[in-house]
């Protein structure tokens, strides 16, 4: 793969530009789906050493509210494999099955994903833990179970890897994500590369909340040498790439590393044929940090100032109070989480609407921000159906913690046409669009920054899917016309670009049920 400099910021709006739906690109992109090339959704090591996990799971009990909104973990957890085992199967274990008329079986995951195609995988480095030698390890949805890929305490090479970052340093295990490109290219081409971090997000969104429960330290660190974790990792950089590290509890500092001999073990083919998508491959080439001075600098580039007021009519959040939320438990929450396929065109009211703002957008650990509440994103809304609030075109303003209104009016139409012109946007009572200042994101942070905002907004979108379910909501998330969600909101949002959209509100009973899973069922 040939290195591009992550500060040749043109790879990133060519990439953007040329992977926007508009009306016309969806009516004559002329792809259609070969199932008969559909790829695997599980990622098959058939010659590597197994590992089970620990079947008996302990879910995780924290009210799911609090766990989503923590910032922070209270305390500090250990973590052995028994923890591990928790975090892998709540934020991407097999949680549902469903069986279709003649008999297909498709398995659901704990986290949502665009077309259920699961092209996110998740590596483990660790170190020595009651059960678990220290080495790098591959985690197998497909039978809870981990494949070993190499013997002994790497976390020193992904010290390397992310040039110090601290967490990194002292964390006992650290999670690697992945995605692999044609698992998802498959049905959404190029722009599959943006899914890969909306779809990693939702996984994050999951781990961060499961490891607050269990007061285990977590954080999402962006900034790493790729080559050096791709090496660590054996993965095939033409057809899959390391996304974001994930180190899990502190007080273990890592040793140095032994050598790190190359190894290419064997894996099943996805598919009978791939279709290259060259537009990921020189994205992700463009946006790869090369040594830890750049990782250093990308990492110190957060400087976000706040959008200005509209000087419309200012809501402020009235969220239900902390300590009386709900009642449900995390682990509960996201065996129920899927993603809705019909709304009822109801209200919700303000304050769950307020609630789910508040809890979802209280920061997220990551290198590349500056602290709680800070964020790469700007969220906008349009709320079809919200008891206490007028119909209408907001902003929401995270500092002040208020909506302001932008244009008042009913939207639904509107709505479901930005939704890709599909009736879940119209039918739902509120759907959230995240965008960002793509120019002054990419001046700062290279091809790389594009990336993160993707992440970001997927974390955040994904935390609004279990505050929802906390709630007894529906949630799903949904693709968009890029510039016509722009327009839409301008001129507040002139000159931003649209990010991702989730859109929520009342569930509508469907036909058919997918059956609950317990860790290793299948």
């Amino acid at each position: 793969m040939s290195q591009i400099e992550n500060q040749n910021i043109e790879e990133a709006r060519d990439y953007h530009g040329a992977t926007k739906h508009s009306y016309w690109s969806v009516r004559s992109g002329g792809h259609f789906l070969d199932w008969e090339t559909k790829p695997s959704l599980f990622k098959l090591y058939p010659t590597l050493p197994v590992i089970p996990l620990p079947h008996d799971v302990e879910p995780p009990d924290a009210q799911a509210l609090a766990a989503v909104s923590a910032f922070e973990p209270v305390g500090d957890g250990p973590v052995d494999l028994g923890r591990l085992a928790q975090v892998l199967f709540y934020c991407a274990g097999l949680t549902k099955k469903k069986i279709y008329p003649g008999g297909e079986e498709h398995y659901f995951r704990a986290a949502a994903c665009t077309g259920a195609l699961y092209e996110v995988e998740i590596y483990v480095v660790s170190s020595d833990l009651p059960g678990l030698a220290a080495g790098v390890y591959h985690f197998s949805p497909a039978d809870f179970a981990l494949r070993h890929l190499r013997e002994g305490d790497f976390r020193g090479e992904l010290v390397r890897a992310a040039a110090g970052e601290e967490a990194v340093s002292r964390a006992p295990v650290t999670l690697i994500l992945t995605a692999i490109f044609w698992r998802n290219a498959w049905k959404y081409q190029a722009r599959a590369y943006r899914h890969f971090y909306w779809n990693s997000g939702t996984i994050l969104a999951n781990l961060l909340a499961t490891t607050a429960s269990a007061s285990i330290s977590a954080r999402v660190v962006s900034g790493f040498i790729d080559a050096r974790v791709d090496r660590l990792l054996g993965i095939d950089a033409e057809r899959e790439a390391s996304l974001c590290l994930v180190p899990l509890g502190a007080h273990s500092p890592a040793p140095d590393p032994p050598d790190v001999p190359p190894i290419s073990p064997e894996t099943v083919p996805l598919s009978k044929e791939e279709v290259d998508y060259p537009e990921i491959r020189r994205m992700r080439a463009a946006s790869m940090l090369v040594s830890e001075e750049e990782v250093q600098a990308w990492r110190a580039a957060f400087s976000r100032p706040p959008s200005p007021p509209s000087g419309g009519t200012r809501y402020p959040l009235d969220p239900l109070a902390e300590g009386i939320d709900s009642g449900r438990a995390l682990g509960d929450v996201i065996l129920r989480r899927g993603s809705t396929r019909r709304f009822a065109s109801t209200a919700i009211s303000f304050p769950q609407l307020s609630t789910i703002l508040d809890r979802s957008t209280r920061g997220v650990p990551a290198d590349f921000l500056g602290g709680p509440g800070t964020s790469l994103i700007d969220t906008y809304l349009i709320a079809n159906d919200v008891e206490g609030l007028p119909g209408g075109a907001f902003y929401f303003s995270p500092s002040d913690r208020a909506l302001e209104l932008l244009k008042e009016g009913g939207f639904r139409r509107e709505a479901g046409y930005l939704c890709l012109e599909q009736q879940l946007g119209a039918d739902a009572s509120v759907v959230v669009f995240f965008l960002a200042d793509l120019s002054r994101l990419l001046d700062r942070y290279g091809n790389r920054g594009y990336a993160a905002a993707q992440l970001e907004a997927g974390i955040v979108g994904g935390k609004i899917y279990l505050c929802a379910y906390a709630l007894g909501l529906g949630t799903t998330g949904t693709t968009f016309y890029d510039d016509d969600v722009t327009a839409f909101f301008s001129p507040h949002a002139q000159g931003k670009s649209a990010i991702f959209a989730v859109a929520l509100g009342r569930a509508a009973r469907v036909p058919g049920r997918a059956e609950p899973l317990s860790p290793g069922a299948h």
